[in-house]
């Protein structure tokens, strides 16, 4: 990543890719497709793309420079935000969600380290892992953070927007509180706690403790969307519950699936005995 001037001499942000012309295809595609996704999205409280060049043999993307530190530093060095200036961040980084469901895209990496606080408000960058929702992944297995994971993408089931609106729960809990919501540690032990515990709100309060617990609701289908995040932010409407059918994670279904083999072949044997 470097800093350069534009033609009209603002700041910008130039990515390179990492290799250049030697850089192998599946990078060159996870390239590409980055400065896709980034292309896509028009909102406000996102990075703008301000050119890319993924074909010659230094292929990079141009954006939008944000001066400003993460909501990580920012949050690590000076302690959990203010209330109003958490309400800011909410609504602002909400809305950025909202902006890049809009285009078709899943994030996949929301987290406090790709939020940057700039003079103008909160902007979320870096669409490196995002993809559309109909998209075949590049990568194998779980593609994330692991303490802003959805329980979905830790278990190797479908991604899609309800997975950043989960790790937008988690990035509000720790503003609001300095931790993440399943703790810290090693990944398996933070991902093993996502999948399977409640979260630790901390002393969060009022509407966003709400919205917030809602966002990490186990079940995707449970989750508010984006946009009605946004709406209860600005207008204090809170989202009506959405239906919650049954989830059972991919790896219990097989579970139950030989479990039931193993009973009909014992029922079996005791026919023919």
């Amino acid at each position: 990543m470097y800093l350069g001037r534009g033609d009209d001499g603002d700041l910008v942000t130039v990515k390179l890719l990492r290799g250049g012309a030697a850089a192998g295809q599946r990078a060159r595609s996870r390239f590409v497709k980055e400065a896709d996704a980034a292309q896509q999205v028009a909102g406000r409280h996102t990075a703008r793309v301000l050119d890319a060049d993924v074909t010659g043999d230094r292929p990079y993307i141009v954006s939008e420079f944000v001066e400003g530190p993460s909501l990580q530093h920012v949050v690590e060095d000076q302690g959990p935000l203010s209330a109003p200036r958490l309400r800011k961040l909410a609504l602002r980084t909400a809305g950025a969600l909202a902006a890049i469901h809009r285009a078709g895209i899943v994030h996949r990496d929301f987290k406090p380290g790709n939020v940057l606080l700039g003079p103008d408000g909160a902007k979320v960058i870096d669409f490196g892992v995002a993809r559309t929702a109909d998209a075949t992944p590049l990568t194998t297995g779980p593609v994330g953070t692991p303490a802003y994971m959805a329980p979905e993408q830790i278990e190797d089931e479908p991604v899609g927007p309800p997975a950043d609106v989960f790790a937008w729960g988690a990035t509000m809990v720790f503003a609001a509180t300095g931790r993440p919501p399943f703790g810290t540690g090693p990944s398996a032990a933070v991902m093993r706690r996502v999948t399977s515990r409640r979260p630790d709100l901390g002393d969060m309060e009022g509407p966003l403790r709400d919205l917030a617990a809602r966002c990490l609701d186990k079940n995707p289908a449970a989750r508010p969307t984006a946009k009605q995040l946004v709406r209860a932010l600005r207008d204090g409407q809170a989202p009506a519950p959405r239906p919650r059918p049954t989830r059972i994670p991919r790896y219990r279904w097989r579970m139950m699936l030989a479990l039931a083999a193993v009973i009909a072949a014992g029922f079996a044997m005791g026919v023919l005995l």
